[in-house]
């Protein structure tokens, strides 16, 4: 027994961007189903990225789901890049007249699918065997089974926002999809603890012990990260060894007011460097990291599929509103020429931060060398800020 649903737009991932997404149609009227292989409890709890743009803040407003973000989120005029114990200040505010806000992804997600559930938002949680299908026609359609029974999802478009590990991307033949990858050599050890962050700034420290970043989610709780060997056992990082590796590299001066306790989550991510093309396929989309992953370094992640779902809301609606399909049409042209300049802004962060153990004596003078042109530069500093703040949709 098949059951068949209608809809304008079917969004498989129920991630922050299928989410956003999701709530930016129902704003404009156009109906969708969401589909997600994990329930709404799994998605929330998954701990991501915690620095917003204040375009994905702006995102957030025209959802209608900003209010406790703006209650308990800590807006940010600048962060600090520390080069073995030397400090230098990007101020955000002064070079660009943008703030950031820090305020964790589950968060965000939560607030999304508060607002989506009390709309009447149809879910489908736990599915099996997705598959997207005639996505080259007017009417494509995705299959999968819930609860035991095989349901068919019929609709104008579908949006691929179900991640690095999702089906979307791969319903692309592999004679149209090209990827480009960067494996770094190493991955970012992270911990959440019930303490006041460090530092009321972010601090990404480059030390010759390797990479730290304090980062917080709120005013009582702090995340924090270190560079480690990416097959590294959390299990042999005891909250002791953490804390005097990251104090190590931290520097004396930061790591005088940092204050230690229990870590109630632990873990290794991985970094790398992502990018599929094309980003439309058919009447099939891809948003966020589905499409593209970036390396921790600078928060992009989550900012950047939220731009990727902005820019698809728009080609949307102009098509449900005006039945004009320009923005349709040059949305994987738009999309990817803003998630190549990210990703260069995440991979020169990145190679500026951390340690490579392929580095020569010469490329870590390199990297000394552009940190002081930073602490020297306006022009320089400023464009930090640019990228940090978020780049323009197009």
């Amino acid at each position: 027994m098949t059951r068949t649903v209608q809809t304008s737009v079917c969004i498989i991932g129920a991630g922050p961007s299928g989410l956003l997404l999701s709530q930016l149609l129902a704003n404009a009227g156009i109906d969708t189903v969401v589909l997600d292989r994990k329930d709404r409890a799994y998605i929330e709890s998954r701990v991501r990225a915690g620095v917003l743009e204040q375009g994905t803040v702006e995102a957030m407003e025209e959802a209608g789901a900003a209010d406790r973000l703006h209650r308990e989120g800590l807006p940010h005029e600048g962060f600090k890049l520390a080069f073995d114990g030397d400090q230098h200040r990007i101020d955000l505010t002064g070079l660009t007249g943008k703030t950031v806000m820090v305020y964790g992804q589950t968060e965000m997600t939560k607030d999304l699918f508060d607002k989506r559930t009390a709309e009447g938002q149809a879910f489908y949680f736990n599915v099996d065997d997705v598959v997207p299908t005639e996505l080259k026609t007017d009417r494509p359609s995705v299959h999968f089974k819930h609860d035991g029974e095989q349901v068919v999802v019929e609709c104008d478009f579908v949006a691929g926002c179900d991640g690095f590990h999702g089906v979307s991307r791969r319903a692309i033949p592999s004679d149209i999809l090209r990827t480009f990858e960067r494996i770094y050599p190493f991955g970012w050890l992270g911990i959440l603890t019930e303490r006041p962050p460090v530092s009321h700034e972010l601090i990404y420290a480059n030390h010759e012990r390797g990479f730290a970043l304090a980062s917080m989610r709120s005013e009582t709780r702090s995340r924090y990260y270190i560079q480690c060997d990416v097959n590294d056992d959390v299990a042999d990082w005891s909250d002791d060894r953490f804390w005097q590796e990251f104090a190590r590299r931290l520097g004396p001066d930061a790591a005088a007011n940092l204050q230690t306790g229990p870590s109630f989550e632990k873990s290794i991510a991985p970094l790398r460097s992502f990018v599929a093309e094309p980003m439309r396929y058919g009447n099939l989309f891809l948003a966020g990291d589905s499409a593209h992953i970036v390396p921790p370094t600078g928060a992009k992640g989550l900012n950047l599929a939220a731009a990727d779902v902005r820019i698809l809301n728009r080609a949307l609606v102009e098509y449900y509103k005006n039945g004009n399909a320009q923005y349709i049409d040059t949305y994987s042209e738009t999309v990817l020429k803003r998630v190549w300049k990210v990703e260069r802004f995440s991979w020169q962060l990145s190679t500026l931060m951390h340690q490579f153990p392929e580095n020569s004596d010469f490329e870590k003078r390199m990297q000394r060398a552009e940190f002081d042109y930073l602490c020297s530069s306006e022009a320089a500093s400023r464009s930090i800020a640019e990228n940090y703040v978020g780049l323009p949709l197009d």
